[in-house]
């Protein structure tokens, strides 16, 4: 090979070199910059400001809606929805119940639509009184319109009376969460007929189960004299399969809850294909000493769960048996841990693209940490590794970078890329530390939570906005 030939050889490496620097530096994906976050307290006046541990940013991330209870336990107590406006702290009322008292209706548990000016919320029976109070098989999901507030729309219809009717639940859904396109609704759900059965000891025991609600509506139920029963704008059935007696050291179940849904668009599944919906949740089972034992399960929904099993048992269930899991729906264990879920109350959590579902347990020394695994199943990894627990609800952010979450007595994210956690407010005291959750806006820009506060008339549960002020 001549000089010159060998001369114009290095030269072509080194533009080839030069170009392939200049690819990977423009292609690859740049770090995120820094999160600094500034904290305002949005609400201050004397009374209750309670969030829920999801979607309580509007579409456009100016309104953060609320219920008022003055404390997680006291929906029953508890008459108004409203929304505070995060730039200008302007408080509006959007709904209030009739003839409130100590035993009901009680609303609570707002959420945005993800698309709409619609907020969604649990409601009790109309007729609520000290004969028939709020309670798990006593509350439904009702709507209001941002334009047309105080005006209830309710979304999933209730038939206490035979014959039941196919659409409607016979008892109470509540902790409702919107799927990503605002279409359907998620929730969990006790079932009055059968808790009527337990109460006169049938050989039937009450089981917590997880349904959706759809747009295959409305449904049209007769209203009676007594407002047991109402009519409902979307078709609602349980999809999870729960049984009473669970096979020790099988996948049966005997509860299901604190479910989410999976992406904002679904999953990819093994083989590939797209599931566009499905729920992840708790299933409680019977380990092989026959002890209870919390794991992760996935639904994956049909496109029309509307359609009863082949078995021909009707969706709307019998005056003896629950409502049925309609045809189409596949339900599965993701998750064979030694310790199960373990920790402070919250709902499963997926990244926006459906790739991995959050969940709380402990680690090898106790602490209660954040774990993540595939929809698929497989390894359960660790997300967080603190050298203190979580104390309540987390979320990823909207791009799956981050994880928000309380942990000492403190707001923390954790950056899920490098793995390093940042406590982003102070650290307060157990009487002031935050309270239940924390939600981030729907653009990831800011972070909603609650903490108690002292006021010359008491403690009142308040909202605390974190806005990151990074450029």
């Amino acid at each position: 090979m001549s000089i010159h030939k060998t001369s114009a050889l290095v030269k072509t490496d080194k533009l080839v070199g030069i170009f392939m620097l200049f690819f990977f530096v423009c292609c690859a994906k740049k770090p995120a910059p820094e999160m600094k976050f500034e904290e305002t307290q949005l609400t201050s006046d004397e009374k209750g400001h309670c969030l829920y541990n999801t979607q309580c940013f509007s579409p456009d991330n100016q309104w953060i809606v609320y219920d008022t209870r003055h404390h997680d336990t006291l929906i029953s107590h508890t008459g108004t929805i409203e929304m505070v406006n995060v730039a200008t702290g302007e408080m509006k009322k959007i709904y209030e119940t009739s003839n409130q008292t100590q035993y009901g209706p009680g609303v609570g548990a707002a959420t945005f639509s993800p698309v709409a000016d619609q907020v969604l919320f649990i409601h009790g029976i109309r007729n609520a009184n000290q004969e028939r109070p709020y309670s798990m098989t006593r509350r439904t999901g009702v709507a209001v319109n941002i334009a047309q507030p105080l005006k209830p729309i309710f979304m999933d219809a209730r038939d206490v009376t035979e014959p039941f009717t196919a659409g409607a639940l016979r008892g109470g859904t509540h902790a409702h969460t919107w799927s990503g396109d605002g279409q359907w609704i998620s929730f969990t759900y006790n079932d009055e007929v059968i808790e009527q059965l337990d109460k006169s000891k049938y050989d039937i025991r009450d089981m917590r189960t997880v349904g959706v609600m759809m747009p295959a509506g409305p449904v049209q139920v007769e209203d009676d004299s007594r407002l047991e029963n109402n009519s409902g704008e979307l078709f609602s059935v349980v999809a999870a399969q729960v049984t009473d007696q669970p096979a020790w050291g099988s996948d049966e179940i005997d509860k299901a809850y604190d479910e989410g849904w999976i992406g904002t668009e679904g999953y990819r599944k093994q083989d590939l294909s797209w599931q566009k919906r499905a729920i992840a949740f708790q299933g409680d089972l019977k380990d092989s000493l026959g002890n209870t034992h919390t794991e992760i399960f996935v639904l994956d929904l049909p496109e029309d769960p509307s359609q009863a099993r082949a078995d021909k048992k009707p969706l709307e269930g019998t005056a003896t048996t629950p409502p049925n899991v309609p045809d189409g729906v596949a339900q599965r264990r993701i998750t064979f841990t030694s310790k199960g879920i373990i920790g402070p109350r919250h709902w499963l959590r997926t990244t926006s693209e459906g790739t991995m579902i959050g969940f709380l347990s402990e680690d090898t020394q106790g602490v209660i940490q954040i774990f993540g695994v595939s929809l698929n199943g497989g390894e359960v990894k660790p997300l967080t590794a603190n050298p203190f627990s979580v104390q309540g609800s987390f979320n990823f952010s909207p791009n799956s970078r981050y994880l928000a979450y309380p942990a000492d007595n403190s707001i923390f994210i954790t950056d899920l890329e490098t793995g390093k956690s940042d406590r982003i407010t102070a650290r307060f005291t157990d009487e002031d530390a935050p309270v239940g959750g924390v939600v981030w806006s729907n653009d990831g820009r800011m972070l909603a939570y609650n903490r108690y506060v002292k006021s010359n008339e008491g403690r009142y549960l308040q909202i605390f906005l974190l806005k990151d002020q990074a450029k």
